[in-house]
């Protein structure tokens, strides 16, 4: 939520012109092909679905009825595991998840039965998770071909960060960050999502590339097609002489951070231990991007408003002529920072609300 229009403008870079863009997802009519496009190459995006079929489900009588009319032998073969992952109901006659959970995957099995003409099916065979959203009555039949978060990009190990890799991509692009030109800096870098993020989009390095899709050993889908998308954007990579730095004042942190930044195949990106009110810069402008502590335990608060105040003082004094992009769940950030901010954007961080607070 909140991060439509990134995504939007991603989808427009990789030359999907005709979107319908709802809350929280966008969707375009597409090939096979756009949907391994899409897995290997969006940066912000959750995870790519295609739907199935949509129809109007005022009872569970009609949810069964239109769920068994699917022709589902197009996705699905004698063996596959099929399984209801996730179910969101909102507005509607239709509310129990777990009766619409059953009561779908009921009326599949009836119809893999009666297609294959078999009695059981042993669902030993390839993966098909499934989502089922249903708003104002209408449901939406979606399958998973992403079949985890498309955040898990393969070079982080251990989750020390709280950010996203989805996220922090996408605030670099609201931030307009531009590797020829700009300096970045994440004075708070943790174990390194914000720079590695940023120095893959430098490099041109898609960010499935690393990543297993649960589509892979989808039948309907040629293996060959996926191996020439992956080599294709092996191929495109173009190393780039950014400029990136990060530091953070826990050291343990930064062996992560120099643990994934290889496990990632990034070279030039520095980082080193170094409280916030201690960092300089070379450079007259650049752009900081960060995600500093919250604060959220009561314990916490005191401190973390502190270093709030101490940033303010240190930005102004000494990065005047830089841009700021900080995100933080604290509400009352600007006051401690004694600076409105020229921009705010509403997000979230996991289920953090959260803002963007931009400086210009």
């Amino acid at each position: 939520m909140g991060l439509e229009t990134v995504l939007k403008f991603e989808l427009f870079d990789l030359g999907y012109k005709d979107l319908t863009i709802d809350n929280g997802s966008i969707s375009f009519m597409g090939t096979l092909n756009d949907v391994i496009k899409c897995n290997l190459w969006c940066r912000t995006a959750g995870r790519v679905f295609v739907e199935i079929a949509s129809f109007k489900a005022m009872s569970f009588d009609d949810l069964f009825e239109a769920v068994i009319k699917v022709d589902w032998s197009e996705w699905l073969e004698k063996d596959t595991k099929v399984t209801i992952d996730s179910v969101n109901s909102s507005n509607s006659e239709l509310f129990s998840k777990s009766d619409i959970q059953s009561i779908s995957k009921k009326a599949i099995v009836n119809y893999m039965q009666k297609k294959y003409k078999v009695r059981q099916l042993p669902e030993t065979g390839y993966h098909v998770p499934i989502r089922i959203i249903i708003n104002k009555n209408m449901v939406s039949i979606r399958l998973d071909t992403s079949g985890h978060g498309l955040n898990k990009r393969g070079y982080r190990t251990r989750f020390d960060a709280p950010l996203r890799e989805t996220l922090a991509a996408a605030i670099i692009k609201l931030s307009r960050w531009d590797p020829k030109n700009d300096v970045l800096l994440d004075p708070f870098c943790g174990s390194g999502t914000i720079l590695i993020e940023a120095a893959m989009i430098a490099n041109n390095i898609a960010p499935g590339l690393n990543q297993s899709f649960v589509s892979e050993d989808w039948p309907i889908f040629k293996n060959s097609a996926w191996e020439k998308a992956k080599s294709e954007a092996r191929s495109s990579i173009t190393p780039y002489p950014f400029r990136i730095y990060g530091s953070d004042q826990n050291p343990d942190i930064l062996k992560t951070a120099r643990f994934n930044l290889k496990r990632a195949n990034i070279e030039g990106v520095f980082v080193e231990t170094k409280p916030f009110d201690q960092i300089q810069s070379r450079f007259e402008k650049g752009k900081i991007i960060c995600n500093p502590p919250y604060g959220i335990r009561l314990e916490e608060a005191a401190t973390t408003h502190k270093l709030y105040v101490t940033m303010g003082h240190h930005l102004r004094k000494n990065f005047s002529a830089w841009n700021f992009y900080i995100l933080t769940g604290e509400e009352n950030f600007e006051e401690y920072l004694n600076k409105k901010a020229t921009k705010k954007r509403k997000l979230f961080n996991g289920n953090i609300r959260c803002d963007l607070y931009q400086y210009f």
